[in-house]
């Protein structure tokens, strides 16, 4: 091979999950960080001489860490002097941003050597708040690092007002209304998510990084019990992302000329073919016209396959972004994907089981991926990821043998070129008159009981509006036990926000 080749790619990969540290005994971010890195280094069989030469070092935005530059900090641990330092904004999207970016200055020659990582150390950061402590965590050097992507809040002032501020109340306004498109019952539908999340649980038990390495069957998964308490209708917690874990990642991304002249083992290597990483023409999730679709999740794989020149057909194996059921769900839908299809849909487990939430699930999919495809030579696999409320969208392509020249540019920024934008959707801030229910959701509080109703509807007139139920228990039980979506009742605007009460 050419000594310029410029291909790049992945050499080594590690994970880290310390699922039995004591509070004392949890590590720093930092230390997270340089123990990943240095493992994906012994991964690719060169340690420090890898490590030495690297050129670029970028990390995934750590929530609960506001360090300055934590990949020049990494930089330093290491021993590598880098001439660039990278850090993400906030989204579950940005590793495979943060991917496509280290991969496009490699084939553009700018770069030979790139570290990506990233962690999640809040249920160390989780335990300190509960207990009234800070984390004096290190912080490293004042130096200021490229960012890529920002820190936009994902819900607006009005979504927030009626209680659609964290995804696990948003995402199952979107259950909800995909549940009713796809003209399921609730035991249905429920019966559904429980065989989609099993299947992937029973990955999880077999992956020793996994957060919850507990294969769980569907009932036991979608059925309220102390241990499994509601969150949100219709999700139970077992349906949920776990957020509290203290988990690493990493992968270590060189060009092919750079891997073999540090004498890199060709059977290591694992090739990014393509990546895509667009965003909902309409940010708030509101504002969009249907709950039911995300054409931005569809454009981020097509977009990423066509550059790939492959198909969904020629997949191997996928991981598609899993924070919630209907993330999975509305891929497939997008997509084209039946739920049972053989391949599966994971190579962790999930965020429910397998971890790493926060921004940097998609790094642990990389790591899991390339272990796959190095046992499965010649072989093509699909990533995803999802920030916000299936708002940010990224995927890539990752092969066990290298692109043909129709990848040329598959790192290249998104054209413009996207389907015309459609107009928000009109929000009735004061709503009031006979109206109908578009989605909806019911929170619970910790001791399993209902406490908030949530309303997406829509008045005769064809306005959207939210609003909140009356708080009584009867209606709450009663909303959650029944289908909501397409029933009737009237809204009024009192004190400061709507209120929506069935008929």
């Amino acid at each position: 091979m050419p000594g310029d080749d410029c291909t790049p790619v992945l050499v080594g990969v590690a994970q880290l999950s310390l699922r039995d540290a004591s509070f004392e005994g949890a590590s720093e971010p930092i230390a997270m960080l340089e123990r990943v890195a240095r493992d994906a280094a012994e991964d690719a069989g060169q340690g420090d001489l890898l490590l030495r030469s690297l050129d670029s070092v970028a990390i995934v935005n750590v929530l609960g860490w506001r360090a300055p530059n934590p990949a020049a900090f990494l930089a330093e641990r290491l021993g590598a002097k880098p001439k660039r330092t990278v850090l993400t904004g906030t989204g579950g999207e940005t590793p495979l941003v943060l991917l496509a970016h280290v991969a496009a200055e490699i084939c553009a020659g700018r770069s030979r050597a790139a570290l990506v990582a990233g962690c999640n150390p809040l249920r160390t950061a989780l335990r300190a708040r509960r207990a009234g402590r800070r984390m004096n965590w290190a912080m490293g050097p004042e130096s200021s690092p490229l960012v890529l992507g920002g820190h936009k809040a994902g819900s607006s002032e009005l979504e927030i007002l009626y209680g659609l501020s964290t995804p696990a109340v948003v995402y199952p306004i979107f259950e909800n209304a995909l549940r009713a498109k796809r003209g399921l019952s609730l035991e249905a539908h429920r019966q559904a998510m429980g065989r989609l999340m099993s299947r992937m649980s029973a990955v999880a038990a077999k992956n020793p990084h996994a957060w919850f390495p507990v294969a769980r069957d569907p009932e036991e998964l979608t059925t309220p019990s102390p241990q499994n308490r509601m969150i949100a209708f219709p999700y139970p917690k077992y349906l949920n992302a776990v957020i509290e874990t203290d988990q690493a990642a990493c992968a270590l991304v060189l060009s092919a000329a750079h891997a073999r002249e540090l004498g890199i083992a060709e059977k290591l290597f694992v090739y990014p073919w393509a990546a895509a990483g667009p965003t909902e023409d309409i940010w708030f999730p509101t504002q969009r016209p249907s709950f039911a679709e995300s054409p931005a999740l569809k454009r981020a794989a097509t977009e990423a396959l066509a550059r790939a020149g492959t198909t969904l057909a020629e997949l191997h194996a996928m991981d598609l972004y899993s924070c919630f059921p209907v993330a999975v769900e509305m891929a497939c839908e997008m997509l084209g994907f039946s739920e049972e299809d053989p391949r599966g849909f994971t190579v962790t487990g999930g965020l429910p089981y397998a971890g790493g939430p926060g921004n940097n699930y998609t790094l642990h999919a990389v790591a899991a991926m390339v272990e796959r495809l190095r046992e499965m030579p010649g072989r093509r696999g699909l990533v995803t990821g999802n920030g916000f409320y299936l708002t940010k969208h990224s995927a890539c392509v990752l092969a066990s043998a290298p692109p043909g020249a129709q990848a040329k540019g598959a790192f290249a920024p998104l054209s413009e070129a996207a389907p015309p934008s459609p107009a928000p959707v009109e929000l009735a801030e004061r709503a009031s008159g006979p109206a109908t229910v578009e989605t909806y959701t019911v929170t619970y509080n910790r001791e399993g009981a209902p406490e908030r109703g949530i309303v997406v509807g829509r008045l005769l007139d064809g306005r959207r509006f939210l609003a909140n139920t009356p708080g009584e228990r009867a209606l709450l039980e009663d909303f959650a036990a029944h289908e909501g979506i397409g029933r009737r009742g009237s809204v009024s605007h009192e004190s400061g926000r709507n209120l929506f009460t069935p008929a």
